[in-house]
């Protein structure tokens, strides 16, 4: 492993490996998950990176944060009274959804996403001030920060600020995408708009485990459900979701959909419960009757499924979720 690592001497290599291994250990005794290896090279990556690649991360409005403070301090403990799993969670977070980096305006947050409540095999983002849906495009963290830098890449093409300053910038995004390649995506040579387009605006194909659901990150369940539920990202998928938006504002709708979500929870089928659940979370806007209901079927789905973890995560949220303000880890 030691000659992945960013160059250094011998006593640092070693440091970073010791706490790389407590971050792990942290993450898997507080909130039941493992971490993936390749947030093991976002590690790598971010311990790696000089004074100018730094600057060039915070004038991008990027910035480690959520489970990515642990890399600072392993130990950091939560605020009296508040559970430590409710740390970089915003509003309308899923449980499966582990924060870990601001991204930059409008609230844009990439999370670590866990189906499964036992490992996170890819990555999520989406606008905490905006509309949009779910992105689960990004296949790890550095993916994610790659097309972040070809964002900003593109955008320059279109900027007609001072000559120099475009120059500076230029460079600055050199020195990080060189950073990031010795770790990941080094085989892909497209930057800017040519990258943008052959790797962030690609429609991702239908998805059979999971059904739709209204945050546009699709539920992996198998089951009935009330309305039926067309699968992830499948034809109709889209509409779907947008239809359903009328029927959790009306109570009494929603009254009648969780009754049967409870029924078939009983009889031993969770995909209504963790479905409904979902959306309920993910449209509270504010309505603790719909927080409350989104949590009891959120929470009674991931047990039945034996995703313990994501049913304290679950538990966790709701029980802090009308904090304004996501950090909770702090020095001891």
């Amino acid at each position: 492993m030691s000659e992945e690592w960013p160059m250094g001497d011998e006593q640092r290599v070693r440091q970073d490996g010791e706490r790389w291994a407590a971050v792990e250990e942290r993450v898997r005794r507080g909130w039941g998950l493992q971490l993936p290896e390749s947030f093991l090279r976002f590690f790598v990556f971010l311990q790696g990176l000089g004074v100018a690649e730094r600057r060039v991360l915070a004038d991008m409005d990027v910035a480690p944060v959520g489970i990515s403070d642990l890399f600072d301090d392993p130990g950091l403990s939560a605020r009296p009274g508040i559970d430590a799993r409710a740390h970089g969670r915003y509003y309308r977070d899923p449980p499966e959804f582990l924060t870990f980096l601001h991204g930059g305006s409008d609230g844009l947050h990439y999370g670590l996403w866990s189906d499964d409540g036992s490992t996170c095999d890819t990555v999520a983002s989406y606008y905490t001030h905006d509309g949009g849906d779910i992105d689960t495009s990004a296949q790890t963290p550095l993916e994610a920060i790659r097309v972040l830098i070809e964002r900003h890449w593109r955008d320059l093409a279109d900027d007609d600020g001072d000559a120099d300053q475009m120059a500076a910038r230029r460079h600055g995004l050199e020195l990080l995408r060189e950073a990031l390649t010795r770790l990941e995506t080094g085989d892909r040579d497209e930057t800017g708009a040519l990258y943008v387009r052959a790797y962030d605006a690609v429609a991702a194909p239908a998805d059979p485990a999971r059904v739709a659901t209204v945050d546009g990150a699709g539920a992996l369940v198998t089951g009935e459900t009330s309305p039926e539920r067309p699968v992830h990202r499948g034809p109709g998928a889209h509409r779907f979701a947008q239809t359903l938006y009328p029927l959790l504002d009306d109570p009494a709708g929603v009254a009648r959909l969780a009754e049967d979500a409870r029924r078939r929870l009983a009889h031993g089928d969770p995909a209504q419960a963790l479905a409904l659940g979902r959306d309920l979370h993910w449209a509270s806007a504010g309505d603790p009757a719909r927080e409350a209901l989104a949590n009891e079927l959120l929470v009674g789905a991931y047990q039945a499924l034996g995703r313990s973890s994501l049913a304290g995560i679950a538990q966790a949220h709701h029980d802090h979720r009308d904090r304004p303000n996501v950090i909770v880890l702090g020095p001891r």
